[in-house]
This record gives C-alpha cells, structure tokens and sequence, in this order.
C-alpha cells in the first residue's frame, strides 16, 4: 500500500490517472495491510469490498504477523494485567505492615520490584501488539485496488493508494529575481482545466534553495478543498500579483511603435493624429503600463498605426471606452 500524502499536490507536471476515481471512502485513520505470500483471505476480502468505509479500523500485517500470532500476544498480556492486579494488592497490604514494622524493609521491595517488573512487561507486550498492525497515518481516500482477492502478493505489492484529498498542496516554481518577494502567506490565485472557476491559496512554504539549472525557486502553497471538488496530480495555472498600482495607465501592446530614442503612440486630438513618446512600466501578455506621456482622457489610437503620420486627419469608424 502506498501512502499518497495529497495534501498531495495539485503536482503540476504529473497526473495519474487512477487517482481522478475512487472506491473507498476512508472516515478516520484508515487501514491498509502489508501484503506478504500468505494472505489473510477473510481481511482481504473487507478490505476490497466496494462497500467498505474504514474508520479507524486496524488490519493484521498479514505474513508478518499472522492472527494467532497477535490472539497469543492479547492473551499474554490478559494474564499480565491480572498478575499485575494481585501484585499491586500485595504491595498494598506489604506497604500497611510496613508501616508497623510488621515486615522488613527488603521484603516490602522486593514486593515493589515485582509491580515495576510486570508493568514493564506489560508495555512490551502492548509494543508487540502494536507492531502486527499496519495503521494509515492520516485520514484520505483510497483509490482503485491493483490486485483482487487471491493473487500472489510481495512485501513490494501495491494494493491501492490512500489519498488525502483536504486540504491539498500545489507545488511550482518562480524564477529567482522573485524569490525576496514572496513570503509564507503570500496568497495567489490558480485555475483548473475544465472548472470554470479561480481558486485561492496561499503559500505555505519557500525553498530556501534556487534550482542551479532552472534559476527558479520552488514553493508550495495550501488550497483548503473542502468539498474535494479538485483531484490530485492536476495540471494548475499558476497567477501569482507581484504589485498592485492605483490609477495605473494601461494600453494594449500593439499601440506602441518602437523607435530609436524609445516609443511612441498615437492619440486623437482636434481630429487629427499626435504621436506622443512614452514611457512604460509593467507589462503583462496583451497590456503594458505607460508610466509618462499619456493621461486619463486621451484617445489612444490602436490599429492601422504603421500608416498614420503627425497631423494626419482621422475618422474613427470604433471607439472603445475603458472606465
């Protein structure tokens, strides 16, 4: 059985496939077993069964410790707690004639050491009994099962896997020049393929190492997914704000025309067109902050630029207003 810790991870490189449908719903700390060549067939038989909701329920490592072998360690320690009640009823009355100088002070600890010896008993028998069971660290889902009742299984045999869906973790990258601005805490946001919605997170944990060959900076960060609405080992688009600018001027990039000494746009004024050189900031796929040289109200003109000229009169058949 393997322990798939999902919080795994919206992983972005890697999907598997057989954790996008699941079988089994674990409610509490649920059980796998260890598989070894002689199969508990009855525990098997529980465990693949489509019905069967685990909570908290153990299974014997079956191969390891077989059922008898667990039934002889829950007698002994049955005949331990019972020697340990008489004993402890011993030490009592010893203790009470002590105290008349009744008996002798070895006698009271030799009667002591035995209370200690058969408590100490006791835990080591408890430590064995704990050893024949296989419990699943945390609470998740299992997945669909890789062999059916009566197959041949090893040590190395998978059964399923056990997935936590809530909350999971979404690991990327970032390119190192970002790696001082983002801190634990720092939120983002993130889409699915296929769900028509923006995801919050946050992040939850920074690499303190860069990738020599990438030059990136891995983090990690937590999305609650509290109705398990996002399977594990998707695909994830990542947006990450750096900034946020008020009253920022912004304009699509194909309104500007590189030039020698910088770039320029054209605007409409008096019906006529004016280049005006700018200044950029920001810049994202499809917009680039103008920084210097244009101001709120300005008509910016955005196709057929490559034709106009300073003065040239226009006709514009759009207009666009951005508010």
């Amino acid at each position: 059985m393997e322990f798939i810790d999902t919080h795994t991870h919206i992983y972005l490189p890697e999907f598997d496939a057989d954790r996008d449908e699941v079988v089994y719903r674990a409610v509490s700390n649920s059980v796998v077993m260890m598989l070894m060549p002689n199969i508990d067939t009855d525990s098997v038989e529980k465990m693949l069964s489509a019905e069967s909701r685990y909570q908290g329920i153990c299974y014997p490592m079956m191969g390891l410790h077989p059922t008898s072998v667990k039934k002889d360690y829950l007698a002994q320690l049955e005949k331990l707690e019972a020697q340990l009640k008489m004993a402890e009823a011993k030490e009592f009355r010893q203790r009470s004639l002590l105290d008349k100088d009744a008996i002798s002070q070895e006698s009271y600890d030799q009667v002591q050491t035995d209370v200690q010896s058969l408590k100490a008993d006791i835990n080591l028998i408890k430590a064995r009994i704990s050893e024949t069971e296989l419990r699943a660290p945390f609470d998740g889902t299992i997945g669909l099962r890789n062999l059916s009742e009566g197959s041949f299984a090893t040590s190395s045999t998978k059964i399923s896997h056990l997935i936590k869906m809530s909350p999971l973790k979404i690991e990327f990258s970032i390119p190192e020049k970002y790696a001082s601005e983002i801190k634990v805490g720092y939120p983002l946001t993130f889409k699915i393929d296929g769900i028509d919605q923006v995801f919050n997170a946050s992040v939850y944990a920074v690499d303190p190492k860069a990738d020599e060959n990438m030059r990136t900076i891995v983090l990690r960060a937590l999305y609650p997914n509290k109705n398990e609405e996002i399977k594990s080992g998707r695909y994830a688009e990542i947006t990450l704000q750096m900034s946020h600018k008020e009253n920022a001027i912004a304009i699509p990039t194909e309104a500007l025309i590189p030039e020698m000494e910088g770039v320029k746009v054209f605007i409409l004024k008096n019906g006529k067109a004016q280049s005006v050189k700018v200044q950029t900031g920001l810049r994202t796929e499809a917009r680039i902050q103008v920084t210097n040289g244009l101001k709120f109200g300005d008509t910016l003109i955005t196709s057929g630029i490559m034709q106009l000229r300073q003065g040239l009169p226009i006709i514009l058949d759009t207009v666009v207003v951005n508010k």
